[in-house]
């Protein structure tokens, strides 16, 4: 699994206990490790992906490998970036006089070594740690935990009343690297530990109870996700029960047959804190649950004694949640009355950041779900990792730290390193702390502000303009009206694209690869509706070869969006030459024509060795240089075959060089078309081979294309395109990607209308029952196809089938809601994660390519980063 962001400090900055104290020497011992080098040197942070550092001085580098990737080759870079200490497992004997003040922890394995250094550092701690698993509700237990525990929100006078200094995991943090970097934050202040452990294999387990040893274990229920890797989901329990070996406490639901009945043939000697909705001898049963309009009110029993708490929810999965907690945090002493207080004040746990169009030229980066200084660095990370736009400012709206459990002055002492060394340039501070300790931020344009009405109503808020905007505050400042001010305003109908998601299918495809093998992915059609700079962002952080686009001018904006990674360019323009050569795009090439006209202009323009991408034709006849089949030709010639030609050509000129032959298969989705793209691939080798016979330098092969990159990847070559699939459409028809692009929009109006009256233009639909109809605002301006009008398709409103009726309109379409519990203002999902985009393209007997990228530009897109 990727981390958006993976360094993390030994909260607080400075720290002098002289246990924490971590010097070179010391954590040398710890991991076993056989050091070179000989300089001085205190650890404060770990890093385990190179481009998150910020603090070099005083970082350890763990030069991870992976299949497709290896950390040592970052040690040049980082090194020059002023660090010096490294964790690896290869050492040529150059570096030890190339990198002479660097010290290097030489170690069998890299992630083991960071594993064993987090299970020391947790030794040194003798206080209830609470370790969760489980399929689902992990990160929502644990945020809920962490403030009913602190009494995060809770009014400040009855904060006292219970109140525990928390560590926890950042995020999401729950995996072989993420739970060491975790357990890493424990500190002198901390009173409980909470720490998430994810699994998707066997035997990951062990690892993850040596670095969290925890002392009660919770366990939220069990699920599907990475179920294709156990062979049954008693084996997935029983691996996930593995962290409760030594626990006092394990927390579990005595209605799920499966885990009692794993728990029951484990021998297990702590106690059992089980609960239940059924059983009444359950250590926490369940009287009641009374589901009212936007709350649920839980009346239960624990050691005899009855109580009750009202949560603002009325889902399962939030009550279910609820519940674990509840038993988690009475166990650890939570008063009862302290309990329903706090779980009264619970809220939506925002598990990813919110990149949005703001007023005025502005890009908000919305976080404002929760504000410690762990979660602060991963947001400020995230933003300083966006390539540079153009003229704007990166600026940081920060409200106080509450809870933090260190001193003020030393908090915003590391707030200020933390915005400097990540580019802050522009931080506005809400709260009466950050205004108190002003003095201590560095940031050279600053303000400070007791609260956002106050910010609201000054010129420096009325000012904001061209900036990249991180708005990162706890709840209680309400940040949402800062957001809802900034937003830029739209019409209800939004395009949500997930980012991880992105990635997600990015690594999936990657793992059919080679690690040798180059990728260049299609961002074209302003990345098949998804937004073309988002998506090119995301791609160039995770360090893809190459982007393609159509035209030059959408190879433009991504220049002018901060985009550095090569572009290709697969369907240029005769008069874009000039752009291309000034922002750097590489042209694909198709015909004499074009090469012989791109020549004459990189030759006026002063331009050699100018790279372009020379696509041939095997069998599509759509663009490319003609190939002939010549393995029955005696004299090796054709007047059909262009390849002997385009040699010629090339070889004559210096103005342009190929860095890349490449071709389309014609049906690599299907079984049936198997023949045809055997004489494609034999075609497109014998004119890659002597096109590459001519020239002394690698000239790059590509041919597979999503589809071909799982059904062909034995003929992945130099390097494989990867499209559709990219977006969550998988070509092949399995199920294995992840939707990245989901349609919402709401309900407008909902009427009742008679039997026999008709919807819409033209009455085309005449309804043959008394009905409810509702109006979405979204028509074929925005992108909806007309086809699915008249009952031909259907949207979902609350989880359930909505078919359209009449006509759909330019801006509006109208659902038929009968039988739908729903009201004015509920949310209607076009397509997304519940509802496949090919749903749609199938009723409308066209592909899922023309529904993507169809949504009009006037659908704002919303961006989401786990």
């Amino acid at each position: 699994m990727y981390f958006a962001h993976l360094i993390v400090p030994l909260s607080p900055l400075k720290n002098n206990k002289e246990n924490m104290n971590y010097t070179i020497e010391k954590i040398t011992t710890l991991i076993g490790a056989r050091r070179y080098g000989h300089s001085d040197a205190r650890i404060s942070f770990l890093l385990t992906d190179s481009r998150s550092l910020c603090f070099p001085e005083v970082t350890l580098f763990f030069a991870m490998k992976t299949q497709r990737n290896d950390g040592h080759r970052y040690i040049e870079d980082l090194y020059w970036r002023g660090v010096r200490n490294f964790v690896v497992d290869t050492l040529p004997k150059e570096w030890e006089t190339t990198y002479a003040d660097a010290n290097f922890l030489k170690v069998v394995g890299v992630r083991e070594a960071l594993q064993r250094l987090a299970e020391r550092h947790r030794d040194e701690f003798d206080i209830p740690v609470v370790g969760i698993t489980g399929s689902n509700g992990k990160t929502i237990v644990k945020e809920w935990l962490y403030r009913i525990l602190s009494g995060v929100g809770t009014a400040p006078k009855r904060q006292s009343a219970f109140m525990l200094r928390v560590t926890r995991s950042p995020r999401s943090y729950n995996s072989q690297i993420g739970v060491p970097l975790s357990v890493w934050l424990l500190n002198e202040h901390t009173e409980v530990g909470l720490f998430e452990a994810g699994i998707s294999q066997p035997g990951e387990m062990k690892a993850l109870r040596s670095i969290i040893q925890p002392t009660i274990g919770v366990l939220t229920n069990l699920g599907a996700a990475h179920q294709e890797n156990f062979s049954s989901l008693e084996a997935k329990c029983k691996e996930k029960l593995a962290l409760f070996h030594d626990t006092k406490a394990v927390v579990y639901s005595l209605d799920d047959e499966i885990v009692t009945r794993c728990i029951s043939q484990y021998v297990y000697r702590g106690d059992q804190l089980s609960w239940s909705v059924k059983n009444p001898k359950a250590a926490f049963y369940v009287k009641g649950e009374d589901r009212r309009d936007n709350a649920t009110v839980i009346s239960y029993v624990w050691q005899g004694k009855e109580g009750q708490y009202v949560i603002p929810f009325i889902d399962e999965g939030s009550i279910q949640n609820s519940i674990t907690s509840a038993v988690v945090a009475l166990y650890l002493g939570v008063p009862a009355d302290i309990l329903a207080e706090r779980m009264a004040l619970l809220e939506p746990v925002a598990m990813r950041l919110e990149v949005k169009e703001g007023q005025h030229g502005c890009t908000l980066i919305n976080d404002s779900y929760n504000s410690d200084l762990y979660s602060l660095d991963i947001a400020l990370d995230f933003m300083n990792r966006r390539p540079d736009q153009e003229g704007s400012k990166r600026t940081l709206i920060l409200s106080d730290i509450v809870q933090s459990g260190v001193e003020p002055a030393t908090l915003y002492e590391s707030v200020s390193e933390l915005a400097v060394k990540r580019g802050v340039e522009k931080l506005i501070g809400i709260g009466p702390q950050l205004k108190a300790h002003q003095q201590v931020i560095a940031v050279k344009e600053k303000y400070f502000f007791e609260n956002c009405e106050e910010l609201i109503e000054s010129e420096v808020f009325h000012q904001l303009e061209n900036e990249l905007i991180l708005l990162k505050g706890a709840r209680q400042f309400g940040f949402d009206q800062l957001t809802e001010l900034l937003v830029q305003k739209v019409h209800e109908t939004t395009l949500e694209v997930h980012l991880n998601a992105v990635v997600d299918n990015l690594n999936y495809y990657r793992s059919f690869l080679k690690p040798e093998t180059k990728l260049v992915c299609m961002i074209k059609a302003d990345g098949y509706g998804a937004g073309a700079v988002e998506i090119a962002k995301t791609l160039q952080d995770h360090r893809v070869d190459y982007l393609a686009v159509a035209v030059a001018d959408e190879g433009v904006t991504l220049r002018k969006a901060g985009i550095t990674s090569n572009i290709m360019i697969m369907n240029p323009e005769m008069t874009a030459f000039k752009t291309m050569f000034d922002y750097e795009l590489e042209p694909e090439v198709y015909s004499f024509r074009l090469l012989d006209a791109l020549v004459r202009a990189a030759r006026q323009e002063g331009i050699t060795g100018w790279p372009v991408h020379i696509k041939l034709d095997t069998g599509m006849h759509r663009l490319g240089f003609n190939v002939a089949d010549l393995s029955d030709k005696s004299d090796s010639s054709d007047p059909s075959d262009d390849i002997a030609e385009l040699i010629i050509r090339l070889k004559r000129q210096q103005a342009v060089i190929p860095r890349s032959v490449f071709s389309h298969f014609v049906g690599s989705d299907s079984d049936d078309f198997d023949d045809f793209s055997a004489k494609q691939f034999a075609l497109f080798k014998s004119g890659a081979d002597r096109l590459q016979a001519a020239f002394e330098h690698h000239i790059i092969r590509h041919m597979d294309n999503s589809a071909g990159i799982e059904h062909f990847p034995e003929r992945q070559m130099d390097m494989c395109r990867l499209g559709l699939g990219l977006y969550g459409v998988n070509p092949r028809n399995n199920e294995m990607l992840r939707n990245v692009s989901t349609l919402k929009t709401t309900i407008l109006q909902l009427r009742h209308v008679p039997a026999g009256d008709s919807v819409g233009y033209s009455r085309r639909t005449i309804l043959e029952k008394d009905s409810i109809i509702g109006a979405i605002p979204i028509g074929y301006a925005d992108g909806l196809n007309r086809h699915l009008g008249n009952r031909h398709g259907f949207c979902l409103v609350n989880g359930q089938r909505a078919e359209y009726v009449g006509n759909i309109c330019m801006d509006v379409a109208m659902i038929d809601v009968t039988g739908i519990d729903c009201k004015e203002g509920d949310s209607v999902e076009i397509f997304g994660d519940n509802l496949p985009v090919t749903a749609l393209s199938d009723r409308i007997d066209t592909i899922p390519y023309e529904v993507l990228t169809a949504i009009s530009n006037r659908v704002k897109r919303v961006y989401f980063q786990d």
